[in-house]
């Protein structure tokens, strides 16, 4: 049973900085397939930033610039580095695999930019 678990979100001035954690514990689980989602009040889970299966990072229009994903295979984690936040950037932060095969969503991490 695989289980990813993040960390790392905060409350943060809009301009500041986080970096976020995203564990994966679990057999057969390959953190290369994994990417961030992020999920604003009353709006839907969106797919932030990921490796495609060249291995190449692929962000969304709204973060291109400022985040930037990195991973470490030894550790089994893969990181969010978020710059220059804004408070439009406020959200639950997950990390997960890439569709179709999501696995069961953890708690996430919740990140607050105040403005």
């Amino acid at each position: 049973q695989v289980q990813l678990v993040e960390s790392g979100g905060g409350l943060v001035q809009a301009g500041g900085s986080l970096r976020l954690s995203c564990v994966a514990s679990g057999t057969a689980y390959s953190i290369e397939s994994t990417g961030w989602y992020r999920q604003a009040p009353g709006k839907q889970r969106d797919l932030v930033a990921h490796y495609n299966s060249a291995g190449r990072t692929i962000y969304a229009d709204s973060v291109k610039g400022r985040f930037a994903i990195s991973r470490d295979n030894a550790r089994n984690t893969v990181y969010l580095q978020l710059n220059d936040l804004k408070p439009e950037d406020t959200a639950v932060y997950y990390c997960n695999s890439l569709p179709p095969l999501l696995l069961p969503w953890g708690q996430g991490t919740q990140v607050t930019v105040s403005s």
